[in-house]
Order: C-alpha cells, then structure tokens, then sequence
C-alpha cells in the first residue's frame, strides 16, 4: 500500500508519518516546514513574550506526547517545502506522490485549484484537530478549553471537501485523562488518539464502508480563525491557569463511533 500525506514539519506531523510509514509499503510526505521553535521566531505565530510563554507549553507537551524532531524511516520519501508554496506546485513536481492508494491531509495550508480537485476526486482523508461541526476552524482544541468545554476537545476525521473542515464526517477521536496532565498534554494527546484511529480504521479497512455524515452547521459552537489567536487571548488563557480534572470531563456531544482514544 501506498499513502500520501500533506502536513507539516512539527514532532506531531513527523509522528504521522512514521505511522504511517508502519502500514504502508511508502509514504509520500510532502512536508510543509514552519519553524520548530514557534513564539520565538517570528512565522506562522509572531514573536512576542506571550507568544514564547504559551508556546513553550506546547513544546514541552509535543515532546512529551510526541517526542523531538528526528529524521524519517527509509520507506518514507519526503518533499519539504515552504509553508504556504503548496498551491504553487505542478503536477509534475508532485508526480510520484499522486498514484498512492490513500491520501491524509494533517496540518497542511489551505488546499486550492487543481491539487484540491485531485485530492477531494481520490477520496482523501483529513484530521481535524477539534470536535466538528461543534468547533471549526483554527486552534479549535484551544478555543474549547477557552469556553471551559474540556468534553469537546478532540479530533474529526473527515473527508476532505473544498469548504475548511467542512467534508462529511467519519469518526471522532477523544484524548485519553491521565492524571497530572496540564491542558496542554491534554489537547495533545488528542493527536495522538487522531493518528492512532485513523492508522487503525486504515489498516483492518474499516474505514472504506464507515458511513459518511454530513456536518450540521447549525450545532457549530465556535468557528475561529488564526487571527482570533491574540497575545490578550493566550495571556488570559495562560493567567487563568486551566486544569482539567476527570469530573469536568462530562456533557459531552454527540460523537461518532468507532471512537479512538
């Protein structure tokens, strides 16, 4: 089998690809590269000293969950590029990744022209780091733990659609509690459980005859935008200093089955 991944270059897309790279003879990782170190180098998020405060726990939280960067397995081929060139790519330069059998999308630059078409055409899968339709959009976990919903925090995994996080729904994914986390070992374990489902489904091919469900929009909570992510809100989350414990982790939604923890 043969799988094309389009994400990005941080420990949790890395671990993506390595498992990957476990039930697939090849992966294709077409690696969309921001700065490791996020807060402190002015990209995606800009340098500010909150920015470096808030960031610093989810560094500390991927590598705990995830581990360090590290190189790839040799069965894993990767295209490194720059974040926010993808749409600028031909067909030619992707060549050998567009005859796979299963196509991921985790982390990747919104998706337009001919390389959506393709992707949407063949079915690809996408993980939504968020409980859809309820949370949409950017940093989706973050906003839930914003709200104090700690029961919405997880992960979708969808078609992937031309609409963002829009594409009908297959399953969701919950993080596992462990005692002693900080919310941000919390949202992360939420990828974990996201990787660990949708490598499962894959792999026994349960995930070929899961009935598709489309979004109802009109249950949507909150849909944000990288922009709503402001020094003010990340201060105040960090001043706040959230906890989560087992017994505020109730009311949750209606969630699709299987679920993966």
């Amino acid at each position: 089998m043969k799988i094309t991944v389009l994400s990005s270059n941080q420990p949790r897309h890395i671990s993506l690809a390595k498992e990957l790279g476990k039930i697939a003879d090849e992966v294709f990782f077409i690696s969309e590269v921001n700065t490791v170190f996020p807060g402190q180098i002015d990209d995606f998020f800009k340098k500010t000293d909150v920015m470096q405060r808030y960031f610093a726990n989810v560094i500390s939280s991927e590598k705990k969950v995830f581990g360090d960067i590290e190189f790839l397995p040799s069965n894993i081929r990767t295209l490194s590029i720059k974040s926010g060139d993808l749409n600028r790519l031909d067909r030619s330069q992707l060549e050998e990744a567009l005859h796979s059998d299963v196509y991921v999308v985790f982390g990747a630059s919104y998706i337009k022209g001919w390389l959506i078409d393709f992707l949407v055409h063949k079915g690809a899968l996408n993980i939504h780091m968020g409980i859809s339709p309820f949370y949409r959009g950017s940093s989706c976990n973050f906003w839930a733990l914003y709200d104090n919903n700690p029961s919405y925090v997880g992960s979708t995994i969808h078609m992937l659609s031309k609409g963002l996080d829009s594409g009908d729904m297959l399953f969701h994914c919950l993080p596992k509690f462990v005692d002693g986390d900080s919310p941000f070992d919390f949202t992360m374990r939420s990828v974990r459980a996201a990787h660990y489902g949708l490598c499962q489904s894959i792999s026994d091919g349960s995930i070929i005859s899961m009935e598709r469900v489309v979004q109802d929009k009109t249950t949507e909570l909150r849909y944000t935008r990288n922009s709503d992510f402001t020094d003010e809100v990340a201060n105040e989350f960090l001043t706040r200093q959230y906890s989560i414990d087992k017994s505020s982790l109730i009311n949750y939604p209606d969630l699709l089955k299987p679920l993966y923890y």
